[in-house]
């Protein structure tokens, strides 16, 4: 039995307007690019517009009758949130995107340093966040730049080695015993790969950490869109095997652009010094000094993205209502399927496990003799939309030795009929540069 019937893919066809249009020469557009950004559903459309229509006011900052309904639209969609993560509300910090999340983390810790700013805050969660000349961060050969980057300028910072677990030619990662040690401060690492589409195990990652006293940081952008995703229930029997951090984007989710989130242990939260200063993030204010909010106020400094949070609460909403064990169900059959068409031609390579269990998302590849910017240009110009190029995974791609590949990436919405029209377009590519297929 499929995850959803024909009539049930149908229906939710129909709630992403954009899917409707035609492209090129008037066809009809095949979106295969969801692991860059998600359509949106009228639900999530509607949430926003309505917001701004009904609701609009500067959250936490009035008395008035609007304000006050800014603020609750806001604190439910962070509660909102918060339960399809298996959160509290009060761990969930609202950030501009899933870049700014991770980046959050990285310079707390940096700032951690600094003369006074963790005064006052528990002794062992503040411990945990200084770094110096000697630690080691720890990250993984398959990262996305958001979740390398950062590292990369928090070691520079602090004088601390960036470390990385490599990944093996069929796309799945090395043994992290070897990197992983008595000097690992923090270990950071996708749940899913946006390019392999390799599906971790996050418990024994963390595992590995915590046996060091490492702090963890999953990048779950690619995760959280296709299954379910508990913080605290990674492990069997419900056993808490979850990071210290978590971080998604909302445009992934199928919710709007400009809002991500990060979730925290509440006590590295409170330990943490801000990363961005200025209004709404103050407790009080003197001309010489200040102090800060407690989470997550204090990581939101600013006017915060109220209508985002509230379309990012009705997408996450939409997706309950599917049931995410159905969404991942789906994304199951799609990658099989998909895998399947593309093994029945050689001149086509799989980039990452050909084990559709082992993958969520998303299936990369190259095809031979022809640079992937190519394979991307004929299929768009028959109404394919997928993505080419490195997928801001350069080290990644030097790792496999090709310099970029075409990926076709999934979503609630995708049919096998997506499918079928991306392979039959995908056979005329050899043909149009003159090779046989």
């Amino acid at each position: 039995m499929t995850a959803f019937t024909e009539d049930e893919l149908a229906r939710i066809r129909a709630d992403f307007p954009v899917l409707s249009r035609t492209v090129r020469q008037d066809r009809p557009l095949v979106y295969l690019d969801s692991g860059a950004t998600a359509q949106k559903p009228w639900v999530v459309l509607d949430a926003e517009r309505e917001y701004y229509s009904t609701h609009n006011a500067a959250v936490h900052r009035g008395a008035h009758q609007l304000a006050e309904e800014a603020t609750e639209a806001f604190e439910q969609a962070r509660a909102t949130v918060a339960r399809f993560i298996g959160a509290a509300a009060d761990e969930v910090v609202f950030t501009k995107n899933g870049t700014e999340a991770i980046n959050l983390v990285a310079y707390a810790m940096s700032n951690a340093g600094a003369p006074g700013a963790i005064d006052g805050a528990d002794p062992t969660a503040a411990a945990r966040l200084l770094l110096a000349p000697g630690d080691e961060i720890v990250v993984t050969e398959m990262e996305h730049h958001a979740n390398l980057v950062p590292w990369q300028e928090l070691a520079r910072r602090t004088g601390a080695t960036l470390r990385w677990v490599g990944v093996t030619d069929d796309g799945y990662l090395q043994d992290p015993s070897s990197v992983v040690g008595e000097r690992t401060k923090v270990l950071a690492f996708t749940q899913v790969s946006n390019v392999l589409g390799t599906l971790n195990d996050v418990a024994p990652l963390v595992a590995a950490a915590r046996a060091v006293g490492a702090l963890t940081l999953v990048d779950a952008c690619q995760s959280v869109p296709h299954l379910p995703v508990d913080v605290r229930a990674f492990g069997p029997d419900g056993v808490d095997c979850g990071p210290d951090f978590l971080a998604f984007t909302g445009h992934k989710v199928i919710g709007p652009s400009g809002i991500g989130v990060l979730w925290g242990r509440p006590e590295l939260l409170a330990a943490m010094p801000p990363f961005i200063t200025g209004g709404s993030m103050i407790e009080l204010v003197h001309m010489e000094h200040s102090t800060y909010a407690p989470p997550p106020q204090r990581f939101e400094a600013g006017v915060p993205m109220a209508a985002q949070a509230v379309g990012l609460a009705a997408a996450i909403d939409y997706l309950s209502e599917l049931g995410m064990d159905r969404v991942h169900q789906h994304d199951t059959e799609l990658t099989a399927y998909c895998l399947e068409q593309l093994a029945q031609r050689p001149w086509v390579r799989v980039i990452g496990p050909t084990n559709p269990a082992d993958r969520v998302g998303a299936v990369a590849f190259t095809v031979d003799g022809i640079h992937p910017h190519d394979v991307g240009q004929v299929l768009d110009d028959q109404g394919i939309a997928v993505r080419t190029g490195h997928h801001c995974a350069w080290p990644l791609h030097r790792r496999l030795g090709i310099p970029a590949s075409t990926r076709a990436s999934f979503s609630v919405y995708t049919s096998r009929a997506d499918i079928d029209a991306f392979v039959e377009a995908l056979d005329t590519v050899p043909g149009v540069f003159g090779l046989s297929a």
